[in-house]
């Protein structure tokens, strides 16, 4: 969770799994994509740092973040991956475009979480100002992209653990 006391990036290396047997789905919003590349990175990088091994991470990219819901699902489908991570950014305008796009994202990835048995990381920043979220895609406050891995590899693990 981002809030002026927690690093997005501050996690315990200790408290992670090994990611070195598990697949990852990663679905990127074009819209902001300075921001959205930004998380992207993050996201990679610590996949990678954590063992995941670059043909077990598969990008796709949407249009904008209403998207994201479409391209999560469709990973699902795919059989190709253990847990999907969606990207996307949205800054408030002027307009309650903001309110529609974020309540259909996040609205449509939890519908994902509570139909399938892939867990789906939200990893869309709704942000006031672009300020805002640059601060949350690798500025003052961290990534959102580093949080989205460790929670998928951990989701990951948890749904492991359950199987057994």
């Amino acid at each position: 969770m981002s809030t002026a006391y927690h690093n997005l990036s501050d996690y315990d290396t200790n408290a992670v799994p090994d990611a070195s047997n598990m697949r990852f789905g990663i679905v990127v919003s074009e819209w902001n994509s300075n921001i959205t590349g930004a998380l992207l990175q993050g996201a990679v990088t610590t996949l990678k740092k954590h063992g995941a091994k670059d043909e077990n991470i598969l990008t796709a990219t949407v249009p904008g973040s209403f998207e994201l819901t479409y391209g999560c699902s469709q990973f699902i489908k795919s059989g190709k991956v253990d847990a999907v991570i969606a990207l996307g950014c949205v800054v408030r305008g002027d307009t309650p475009h903001f309110d529609y796009v974020c309540m259909g994202a996040t609205q449509g990835i939890t519908c994902l979480n509570a139909t399938h048995d892939i867990p789906v990381l939200f990893g869309l920043l709704t942000t006031d100002t672009m300020q805002q979220a640059e601060d949350r895609a690798g500025g003052k406050l961290g990534n959102k992209g580093d949080e989205c891995a460790i929670d998928a590899i951990k989701m990951i693990d948890f749904a492991c653990k359950l199987k057994k």
